[in-house]
């Protein structure tokens, strides 16, 4: 837990008394009363929910260039061909923009935009869709891919996770590659400013180094499912069974626990200049917003 630092000092008082002979001085006495230092809780408010119409929603996708907020719809089997999958654009008040926006995928997961594209995982695929559009532009299929998951984007690449092979794999010039493996569980993966990656998996949350190894930052959230890098050493993790988490290399504050309204917290997205989250829900089939304070 993030934990408040109490500092303490007291100056020794102290008096001397000259010769009898000459005046007699006193030392001056100074108090260093106690210096509480505060670490303030971070915390989350709920904004609001949409209606219940957005189907086994995995991931939640905020565009800071648009303010377009686009939410996966599994409906249906998470590993199943059966094209019921959908991506839908939501309001910043929670209102239903487009319910239909892209159609006819299957089990759609983690999003992420570049080059003008939305990119989506979907099973077994990389599913590249033009914005403008709204079309489905190409299919990058994976090989040996079982459960592709999250995704973020940097300098016009595009970095992706397998769960069930615990592979990371990246699209760079309509080519994709694996970039790392033996990542037990990887699922949530975010990558910052600098080109950093950073990952959630069985070991806890991860971040990549220059040789390609890993140090583990923080090892009591496990088995996390969105990433959020708030900058400063500061993450979001959202938990899938319902939990959120405020981590750091330092610690962590669990923020928000629903699993006993049987309310997950899948792939979260995040609206930074409003420091607003969007969380999916999954089985509740809506997104609720909430206001990070930290």
């Amino acid at each position: 837990m993030i934990k408040t630092t109490l500092k303490f000092s007291l100056l020794a008082l102290s008096a001397g008394i000259l010769a009898a002979c000459g005046p007699q001085k006193t030392e001056e006495v100074t108090d260093d009363l106690a210096i509480v230092e505060d670490v303030k809780t971070p915390t989350l408010t709920l904004l609001w929910e949409t209606p219940e119409t957005l189907i086994t929603n995995e991931s939640v996708l905020f565009d800071a260039a648009t303010g377009t907020i686009y939410v996966a719809n599994i409906d249906g089997d998470p590993v199943g061909k059966d094209g019921k999958g959908s991506i839908s654009i939501i309001g910043k008040d929670g209102s239903i923009v487009n319910q239909n926006w892209i159609t006819g995928l299957n089990a759609p997961k983690g999003m992420g935009i570049a080059n003008g594209m939305l990119y989506v995982t979907d099973i077994d695929e990389l599913v590249e869709i033009d914005i403008a559009t709204a079309k489905i532009n190409k299919k990058y299929k994976v090989d040996g891919a079982q459960f592709l998951n999250d995704t973020d984007t940097y300098d016009g690449k595009v970095y992706f996770t397998d769960m069930n092979t615990g592979k990371v794999h990246l699209l760079d010039g309509g080519v994709v590659s694996t970039i790392s493996e033996g990542n037990e569980s990887i699922n949530g993966i975010a990558v910052s400013s600098d080109g950093t990656i950073y990952g959630l998996d069985a070991s806890g949350m991860k971040q990549w180094n220059a040789d390609g190894t890993t140090t583990i930052l923080n090892s009591t959230v496990t088995g996390g499912d969105g990433l959020v890098i708030l900058g400063d050493g500061n993450f979001i993790a959202s938990r899938w069974q319902g939990e959120i988490w405020f981590a750091t290399a330092e610690g962590e504050t669990l923020m928000l626990d629903t699993k006993a309204a049987e309310s997950n917290t899948a792939d979260i997205g995040y609206n930074a200049a409003d420091q607003v989250i969007y969380v999916p829900t999954f089985f509740k089939n809506k997104v609720a917003a909430y206001k990070l304070d930290y």
